[in-house]
């Protein structure tokens, strides 16, 4: 007797290291083994991920933890679409790039000197800055970045731009900064082309980056799909955070049909050692580096990381006035598929308990008094 074809899942992607879980997942057979066909779909931009997944055509897909908030608010798309977060997919591992006009003016992490710096490369020239998508983890970080620094969000420009076209956008001189995630800032500082200014994990350390986003229809419809593919994600994002497999991955994502970066860019990054550029030498990170697991803490989607993300919104001007911070947060954050599959899995399921909470550079966010955040963080 001939054996029943598996479910076919269509995942899609983004060339970014962080991409892996579910490059490992497919690697190692893993979703096979979880009962179901997944084909991974390359994409070009974010912008094309929101329109397959909303449309249907992809089920779900390696996507920004920001995104489906920026969608549905109207930032990021036609205000009122859900995609959902069905899980994380890793934390820190992104960065903020500067281009060489920055160079001997501003080193790694000097914070206090940005804005004089960003003073001096504009007059001779407009700076802008890009990131990948509006409202989406890298412009959120951006911005973050930009108000800890004391420039005025209005002085310079922001422009969108795909992660894998960062580095060439750079070299034509189309941006002075970008954020982004790797391996596109490391390859800017292989090539000479900017230098790491800041990595992510140093303005919030351990924060969501990416997530599992899916169709809302595929998250309803036969409930045990998606739970097999969260399973095999979860137990691809366990071996990713043995340190001793990383050489691998690094070795799939180089490949063309992956992210089609150089091997030892990709390497070094996820080995948490951080070739600055501009002679800035090696930063190396010993626990904040990309993780995809640790422990259980990454995974889990909390509600509290999407109002937090819908405050900074109103923070920067982007929304005129305040959303239904925690209806927005229930109804795109699928915990409760989440918590099913973890338990299922044997894996720890964090507690989104809606505490207040700090990163580096900002005033302290309670989600209990969005109110006296908003009125106390710089813009």
């Amino acid at each position: 007797m001939r054996k029943a074809a598996l479910p076919q899942v269509k995942l899609g992607f983004i060339p970014l290291t962080d991409c892996a879980p579910l490059v490992a997942a497919k690697e190692l057979g893993l979703f096979q083994k979880y009962g179901v066909d997944v084909v991974l779909s390359k994409e070009a931009s974010w912008a094309n991920i929101r329109d397959k997944i909303l449309n249907g055509e992809l089920d779900g897909a390696h996507c920004l933890f920001g995104m489906p908030f920026s969608v549905y608010t109207g930032l990021g798309g036609k205000a009122g679409s859900e995609m959902q977060i069905a899980m994380v997919l890793n934390n820190n591992g992104q960065a903020i790039t500067l281009s060489k006009d920055f160079c001997g003016l501003v080193g790694f992490k000097e914070m206090n000197k940005v804005a004089a710096a960003v003073k001096q490369v504009q007059a001779r020239k407009e700076v802008t800055f890009a990131m990948t998508f509006p409202g989406g983890t890298h412009d959120i970080w951006l911005r973050n970045w930009m108000a800890a620094a004391g420039i005025n969000q209005k002085s310079v420009g922001i422009i969108t731009i795909p992660p894998p076209q960062m580095v060439a956008n750079m070299r034509v001189d189309n941006m002075e900064g970008y954020c982004v995630g790797e391996p596109w800032n490391g390859v800017a500082a292989a090539t000479n082309i900017g230098f790491t200014q800041i990595a992510t994990q140093d303005i919030w350390k351990h924060h969501p980056e990416k997530a599992l986003v899916v169709n809302k229809e595929f998250a309803a419809k036969e409930r045990e799909n998606p739970k097999n593919v969260m399973k095999a994600i979860l137990e691809a994002c366990q071996w990713l955070d043995n340190m001793s497999n990383r050489k691998k991955a690094a070795g799939w994502l180089s490949k063309p049909s992956y992210v089609n970066a150089a091997l030892p860019v990709i390497e070094a990054r996820l080995l948490g050692s951080n070739d600055l550029g501009c002679d800035l030498g090696v930063q190396k990170y010993k626990d904040d580096y990309m993780t995809f697991y640790n422990k259980g803490f990454v995974n889990t989607p909390r509600k509290v990381h999407g109002v937090w993300f819908l405050a900074q919104y109103v923070r920067f001007g982007m929304l005129k006035s305040n959303p239904d911070f925690k209806g927005i947060a229930e109804k795109l954050i699928l915990d409760d598929l989440y918590a099913e599959v973890a338990r299922e899995a044997k894996v720890p399921v964090m507690t989104d308990d809606m505490k207040a909470f700090k990163t580096t550079y900002d005033v302290l966010f309670d989600p209990a008094n969005i109110s006296a955040y908003l009125a106390s963080a710089k813009k």
